[in-house]
This record gives C-alpha cells, structure tokens and sequence, in this order.
C-alpha cells in the first residue's frame, strides 16, 4: 500500500470524513446511524471532548477511521480507551491498515491520558471481525456482559433517583 497519511480529526474537513467512514461502517453492519456531522463536532471538541478521532488517507481517498474515547478501570488501576468504530475500506483490507489505525489511537490515547489497555466490543454476527482482533491478541471477556440504558431510561434514572 503507498503511503497512508493518519491524521487527527480536528478541522471541520476531517469531521466530514470520519462522518463519512462511520456511516460506511453503520451500512456495512446493518446499523442505523444517528450521530452525525453536529454530534461529532460537539463529542470531538471542547475542554473535555467525550470522543477522538483518526482519520487514514491515501492521497486523497478516505481508506479508513477509528473512534474512540477515555475509559478507566479500578481492576487495571489505570486509564484506558474504548474503540466504539474502526473502519477500512474494502479497497485497504487485508493491507495492515486496521492495526494501524489501533496502534494510531493507542498511541493518541496515551499521549492524552495515559492509557495503557484498549478495549472494544464485536458484533455476533461479525465473526470476520472478531477473527481480525484475535489474530491480534484480543481476548473475549467472558466474565461480563455490555449491558446500555438508553436516553430515555437515563432520563427515568435521572428524575427517579434525584
């Protein structure tokens, strides 16, 4: 593969990019896709952005992306990050692109915060994905199951419990 460019999504033009290869991920799984343009520009930027992003370029072309945000565990005593999405384009698979884009975040993530672990979660019916993690080491947490409450049921949570 020529050269790859990895770049830090900052400027509005990088946004659109990463909009664009999350919405090419959400079509390749199946996925609705809610979040966009608006809702990464305020997830990515602020004092205390919620999310970063990396986008991969080659020339001009969008040939991948990898989200990912701040998480700590009491068990590893030490902060971490979450990779909600990582996308290749079918024109980059099986070019080493995927570990890249990890190894790019693992890296931000440690200059941002220190993280020294990286977690995610695979779909069931993604078992080609799941097949890419584990030839890279990743092992399946058996012992825990990814459980979510909606806005909604956080908004009862919220009123409920004062």
């Amino acid at each position: 593969m020529s050269e790859v460019c990895f770049r830090t999504v900052q400027s509005d033009e990088d946004v659109a990019l990463l909009d664009e290869a999350l919405r090419c991920l959400s079509a390749d799984l199946g996925d609705d896709h809610i979040a966009g343009h608006d809702a990464l520009t305020t997830a990515l930027r602020g004092a205390c952005p919620s999310a970063h992003g990396i986008v991969a370029l080659k020339g001009a072309a969008l040939c991948g992306a990898v989200l990912f945000s701040p998480v700590f565990s009491t068990v590893r005593g030490a902060p971490g990050l979450y990779v909600s999405d990582l996308w290749v384009s079918d024109e980059a698979r099986g070019m080493g692109l995927g570990p890249r884009l990890l190894a790019s975040a693992a890296r931000r993530a440690g200059q941002l915060w220190g993280a020294n672990w990286l977690t995610l979660a695979v779909y069931h019916t993604s078992p080609r994905s799941r097949r890419f993690y584990e030839r890279l080491g990743f092992k399946a947490d058996t012992g825990a199951s990814v459980m979510k409450l909606g806005a909604e049921g956080l908004g009862q949570l919220m009123r409920d419990a004062g």
